[in-house]
């Protein structure tokens, strides 16, 4: 095999360099060095076979991948139909610099993008309004339509198992937790300046109810906190042996840490509130969550869409003039099947939820 050059390449059409010079978040040149270490970054996508069925009733055009990883769902949506391209969004950079090798095969079909998916909105504004930014897709008109969305929430196996990350409680590193680490506050950071109050809510909030408030103060009494080690140390020193039945308590530390340190409810709410915005009438919004409060959210939302926001009372004949925005796809979430349950633990906690625009 040739060795890749160590050198830097400037380009903004093709997927490997797609952040070019008409980007909302314009970098300093991709090092193709960098693309070595991406070859590392491995994440086997769940539900994958009902993401890309979900996909398959949406008009030709473009696919948003919010969240693109790896690019594993990405992939397996633009080798299922030739006609949609799609456009992946990540702040993660080794992320991205690993999808950009997996999708250049798909040439102009495919397009990278650094950034939120909360801004997905001037995102999508932005590259559709400047040529060569967009995917551009055979036999459909350019720029082509946004006919799907897809989240794939929360942290992805190369992430946990990069101990500089500080996302796993398992792995010894540094307590970082930000899925940029280019900007923001990371989690030791944060451990530093916030108050009891603060504290005990996040960890209620995300699934530590019943001692919450005494890993706070354990918390709080050992400051500072700078290793993944040091705060397992401290959770598991505050707890009894009793209240660790129900799985690491460490792990519901680790995951409100994380919720915080990348501001991802906000996130979420803001992805949910532009996604109707940008989709064409018919096309689908598609969010694989895996913690309750994420679920929660999306569920609601749907719900409240479906409804067209309608203040009657349940099990009564709408009065109020409520128009729906679409229809949920399924009532309830979409699990993982014993089968792949089993070759990927990840995939049990996953709950996947689809939305289609009225037409």
């Amino acid at each position: 095999m040739r060795s890749l050059s160590t050198g830097t390449v400037e380009e903004n059409t093709s997927a490997i360099f797609p952040v070019g010079l008409g980007s909302l978040h314009y970098p300093s040149p991709t090092s193709v060095e960098g693309l070595r270490m991406a070859q590392d970054f491995h994440h086997t996508p769940v539900l994958l076979a009902e993401v890309t069925a979900l996909f398959d009733p949406v008009p030709a055009g473009v696919i948003v991948d919010a969240t693109l990883g790896g690019a594993g769902h990405a992939v397996a949506l633009l080798e299922h139909r030739a006609d949609v391209g799609l456009l992946g969004i990540d702040r993660d950079a080794t992320a991205r610099a690993a999808a950009a090798e997996r999708l250049a095969p798909f040439g102009r079909r495919a397009v990278v993008h650094a950034g939120r998916f909360s801004e997905l909105e001037a995102i999508v504004t932005s590259r559709r309004s400047q040529a060569g930014l967009w995917p551009s897709i055979e036999g459909v008109d350019d720029p082509a339509p946004v006919v799907g969305i897809l989240a794939d929430l929360g942290v992805s196996s190369p992430q946990l198992d990069e101990p500089e990350r500080g996302f796993s409680f398992s792995r010894p590193g540094p307590l970082d937790m930000r899925m940029d680490t280019s900007s923001g506050e990371p989690a030791s950071s944060l451990l530093d300046r916030i108050d009891l109050d603060d504290l005990t809510g996040l960890l209620r909030e995300n699934g530590e109810g019943r001692f919450a408030r005494r890993i706070a103060r354990a918390i709080l009494a050992a400051r500072p906190i700078t290793t993944t080690t040091q705060l397992v140390e401290v959770v598991d020193a505050a707890v009894p042996k009793a209240g660790r039945r129900r799985g690491n308590v460490a792990s519901r530390v680790f995951q409100a840490l994380r919720v915080e340190v990348n501001a991802e409810h906000d996130e979420l709410g803001a992805l949910l509130d532009q996604a109707l915005e940008v989709l064409v009438p018919g096309g689908r919004l598609t969010v694989i969550s895996y913690h309750s409060g994420e679920d929660a959210q999306v569920k609601h939302t749907f719900r409240r869409w479906a409804d067209g926001d309608c203040v009657c009372p349940p099990h009564m004949p709408c009065v109020c003039g409520a128009t729906s925005k679409g229809r949920l796809i399924a009532r309830r979430s979409v699990q993982a099947s014993e089968e792949e349950a089993s070759e990927n633990r990840r995939s049990t906690s996953a709950r996947l939820r689809c939305f289609e625009v009225a037409s």
